[in-house]
């Protein structure tokens, strides 16, 4: 099992222009199908008088979410090149959306497939590329007199803490990248096993 994927963190923009056609490509990090309507409709109002917003998006930690868009382009000219561009800087939780002001001169599909690709492949060259570490959430309930080893277990397993509790009875709330999990519940339980008194739920 993957404990990251790669997504973006900063938008990029990108423009191809060929036969009088302009192809403006912009790179978006999204998280849900919302966020790609809302992020198309802006560019819609923004560019109201353009003849077609093709695009194409990955969703999910594990690319749950597909789709490519041609918008009237000849079928697979246009939204599978996008998504392309996409899938060969293996990313995820990323938008892409080309919008093309026609020329008056037909490119041809092979021409068009070409635009698409290099104004997506531009846009995200434009964008920052970050790695991103798949999280699950654990809670550690433990006595006082074992603040310390619960202390060392936060740095070890680089526990990011959500909400803790010091009284009679401590708690604390954490993320923690997947792949690290397991060890932390098998540390737990040596712990458990020598009068430590930690309990993981």
């Amino acid at each position: 099992m993957t404990d990251h994927f790669f997504t973006i963190n900063t938008n990029g923009t990108g423009l191809y222009k060929e036969k009088g056609s302009k192809f403006y490509a912009f790179a978006f990090a999204v998280q849900s199908k919302e966020q790609v309507a809302e992020e198309i409709a802006t560019l819609r109002k923004t560019y109201h008088d353009a003849r077609h917003f093709c695009y194409a998006y990955i969703i999910g930690n594990e690319s749950e979410l597909i789709r490519a868009n041609d918008d009237g382009e000849p079928g697979h000219s246009a939204g599978d090149p996008i998504l392309g561009q996409i899938k060969s800087a293996n990313l995820t939780n990323t938008l892409v959306i080309v919008v093309r002001y026609f020329g008056g001169t037909k490119l041809g599909v092979g021409g068009l497939i070409n635009a698409y690709k290099t104004s997506a492949e531009e846009a995200l060259s434009q964008s920052r590329k970050v790695k991103e570490y798949i999280t699950s959430k654990v809670k550690i309930n433990y006595s006082y007199n074992a603040t310390n080893e619960v202390m060392k277990l936060i740095d070890k397993y680089e526990l990011k803490i959500i909400e803790q509790e010091f009284l009679e009875a401590c708690s604390l709330e954490a993320s923690i990248i997947v792949s690290n999990h397991k060890n932390l519940i098998e540390e737990v339980q040596f712990l458990q096993d020598t009068n430590h008194d930690i309990k993981l739920i």
